[in-house]
């Protein structure tokens, strides 16, 4: 059954098949088809022919659906939240430096492509003067990573950043993309210890010839 069938029409087909199988069995002399078991035969081998022509035309639907084709470009929007370490070194009056590291589920909703759940990691290092340099790792539920640099302003509440897909492994092997968000602090600690969530996180991504799934290549 071809892919892009809708799904409506596949079951009105199937119910076509049936119909069709029931006028094979009750045509003519009811008692000599019954006594015939070859046409008897043949109305069952029909029927099991339609079931599994059926299912394999849904089966095929369903895996096109969740595998995304590789090239086109698919946009997400996401929410991030966070929490970690930072370290802060104060230099001359109204300069500091601080290195993060930040580890947070990552919810991911729009095109079909991407994943949507994920464990990702950030660290970095920013500059109040010279802003932020990091990277950072999303890891979905197969272990299969999405690898992106960091830049923006000096990571603060309502700051912006943006993030550059670089690639990743399994399925995400040759992806491409972009991304940005506003970075809040929920919690800043005295100790070091912070927590904080990206706000209007979205982006677009393109797929590039992924890996088998599961596979981890570093």
């Amino acid at each position: 059954m071809p892919l892009g069938v809708p799904f409506d029409q596949k079951i009105q087909r199937f119910r076509d098949a049936l119909r069709l199988t029931r006028m094979v069995l009750s045509h003519g002399n009811t008692e000599v088809f019954s006594q015939d078991s070859s046409v008897v035969a043949f109305g069952r081998q029909w029927m099991a022919l339609a079931l599994l022509m059926f299912t394999a035309g849904c089966s095929r639907s369903a895996l096109s659906t969740s595998e995304a084709p590789s090239g086109e470009w698919r946009t997400f929007q996401g929410t991030w939240s966070a929490s970690g370490v930072r370290q802060t070194l104060n230099l001359e009056p109204n300069h500091r430096a601080s290195t993060f590291d930040l580890t947070g589920a990552l919810l991911l909703t729009g095109d079909q492509g991407l994943g949507v759940g994920f464990q990702a990691r950030a660290i970095g290092l920013t500059d109040s003067l010279a802003g932020m340099q990091g990277r950072c790792v999303w890891t979905d539920e197969r272990g299969d990573k999405i690898y992106s640099e960091l830049k923006g302003e000096f990571v603060a509440t309502g700051n912006h950043i943006a993030g550059t897909i670089l690639g990743g492994t399994g399925r995400y092997t040759g992806v491409t993309g972009e991304y940005s968000f506003e970075w809040r602090f929920v919690v800043e600690s005295e100790d070091g210890s912070v927590s904080g969530r990206a706000v209007d996180l979205r982006g677009r991504a393109r797929l590039g010839s992924a890996g088998q799934p599961g596979e981890n290549t570093q």
